[in-house]
């Protein structure tokens, strides 16, 4: 008896000295970002800034929010991630349920169809010559309908919904419930779990996303806030590139007055971008422990 207490002892120790290893892990890092984004970015050339700043400086803020269009990028930013989570989450989710229905007809071609999408790609020029035969760049619409429907979600919904009791949706159909009544009023309710999970992949996928508002709009308007922020990025490193390859008096005299860097503005630009899934982790982290487990255990 005693040994198997120490035992259990030993494990949960090992176990606890695990779980802060990791957590040192995401945090530490976390922390230097956040102290140098509010370090002066000279001074941070010098080495040494770890967990909190050397010299407090806002200056890399200021710049940030200083960039035109920033609120016009914002709303495009909250626009997209909201209607695009929205519509995406609720597409995927009759689609993965639809998969589940055994009398589907056609459903192991349809289930290949989709799968096989997952492993070849057409390519970048084919795939933007299709979004310009569609009308959609130079729109809005170019970040939400291309990116409706995930394979990998799909599958994990589906996965999911293959978990619920079978012997509950058939009462339903006896119930004389259609699939859409079961759909709403049973799958959902006791998918929330997966459900939120496909929600926040999705939701940070469209915030973070660059790459779309750099190679398929030109508008400013247009544009969301990853993309002006990526831009600022690259300006201001080609900036200072120029300035330490120049001479002169007046080289030396604007690398006196600058106060940031380009990895600085880098950490700043970070910080801004993870604010809003920090502050909406918290809500669904329940959910979401659950639902990304999901698979792992089985009726």
């Amino acid at each position: 008896m005693s040994k198997s207490m120490e035992s259990s002892k030993l494990s949960r120790t090992i176990n606890l000295i695990l779980i802060i290893t990791l957590c040192l892990t995401i945090i530490i890092p976390f922390m230097h970002i956040l102290a140098l984004s509010f370090n002066s970015g000279v001074d941070a050339q010098r080495g040494g800034v770890t967990l909190f700043p050397r010299a407090f400086s806002i200056d890399n803020y200021l710049e940030v929010f200083k960039q035109d269009n920033l609120l016009n990028g914002l709303f495009i930013s909250i626009f997209r991630t909201v209607t695009g989570t929205i519509l995406g989450v609720s597409l995927m989710s009759m689609a993965a349920y639809a998969l589940t229905i055994k009398t589907l007809p056609g459903r192991k071609f349809i289930s290949f169809f989709i799968f096989f999408t997952m492993l070849f790609s057409g390519g970048s020029i084919p795939y933007y010559l299709v979004l310009n035969k569609l009308g959609l760049t130079e729109t809005i619409w170019v970040y939400i309908l291309p990116t409706l429907y995930s394979v990998t979600n799909i599958l994990l919904l589906r996965t999911s919904f293959n978990q619920l009791p079978g012997s509950v949706v058939e009462a339903a159909r006896i119930d004389g419930y259609g699939e859409f009544s079961i759909f709403y009023k049973i799958v959902v309710p006791m998918s929330k779990p997966v459900l939120a999970t496909i929600t926040l992949f999705t939701a940070v996928g469209h915030w973070n996303d660059w790459y779309a508002g750099t190679f398929y709009v030109r508008s400013e308007k247009l544009k969301p806030l990853a993309t002006l922020l990526q831009e600022m990025l690259t300006r201001q490193n080609a900036l200072s590139d120029i300035l330490l390859k120049s001479s002169g008096s007046q080289a030396y005299e604007m690398l006196d007055k600058i106060t940031i860097t380009g990895e600085s503005l880098q950490m700043a630009t970070i910080m801004i971008v993870i604010l809003p899934i920090v502050v909406m982790y918290p809500f669904i982290q329940k959910y979401f422990v659950q639902g990304i487990t999901v698979g792992s255990i089985k009726e």
